[in-house]
């Protein structure tokens, strides 16, 4: 497993970089100031395959699977992906503003991408997230809030929590409590990024 100790020019150093199109630069002066979680797969309930790069790099084929085609014209894109097996791929630079949150608020604030880091867990809100993929999202989570001091605990939300009504990732699948707990001791025992 890559170890995650640092990034580089807002880059995780051991993630695969897929670089995406879909971002732009933050406004002037922004403090990244919250870590948002999502899910994510394509099609919808199954898991592997390029199809989650390829929405993001906007080379998806829409034509290799009906549900593709719901997706035409649609430029998004998130900081990271931690796939079922724990692999971290990253889209966008992280001192950049990628295209995850759409329509959203968190503490009287509008267009939470302005200020957010974006993590997508390959996964569905009703089948159970991997022991994998929470040990690397905890220890990419260390390394968000040790870099970004204005990320506390009690600002990370689910995409559901910043769009409610219209979005409801991560879903009932994912363990919140487990999450926070794991968290909470790699922050107070100062535990390695290693993921």
């Amino acid at each position: 497993m890559s170890r995650m100790s640092r990034m580089e020019a807002g880059w995780v150093r051991g993630a695969r970089r897929c670089p995406s199109p879909n971002f732009n630069a933050r406004p002037a002066g922004e403090t990244v100031s919250l870590l948002v979680i999502h899910n994510i797969s394509l099609p919808p309930g199954r898991f592997g395959g390029p199809w989650i790069d390829d929405l993001f790099s906007n080379r998806l084929d829409h034509a290799a699977h009906p549900y593709f085609e719901t997706l035409r014209g649609l430029q998004v894109s998130s900081h990271f992906l931690v796939r079922r097996s724990g692999e971290l791929v990253q889209y966008v630079a992280t001192g950049d503003r990628a295209w995850h949150a759409g329509k959203s608020s968190f503490g009287g604030r509008e267009n939470c991408n302005d200020f957010s880091i974006g993590i997508e867990l390959e996964g569905t809100d009703d089948r159970p997230y991997t022991e994998r993929q929470y040990r690397r999202l905890v220890s990419l989570s260390v390394l968000l809030l040790r870099h970004f001091p204005a990320i506390t605990p009690d600002r990370i939300a689910g995409h559901s929590d910043i769009a409610p009504g219209r979005k409801t990732d991560p879903g009932p699948a994912f363990d919140w409590a487990r999450y926070r707990a794991a968290l909470a001791v790699a922050l107070s025992t100062g535990a390695s990024t290693t993921a």
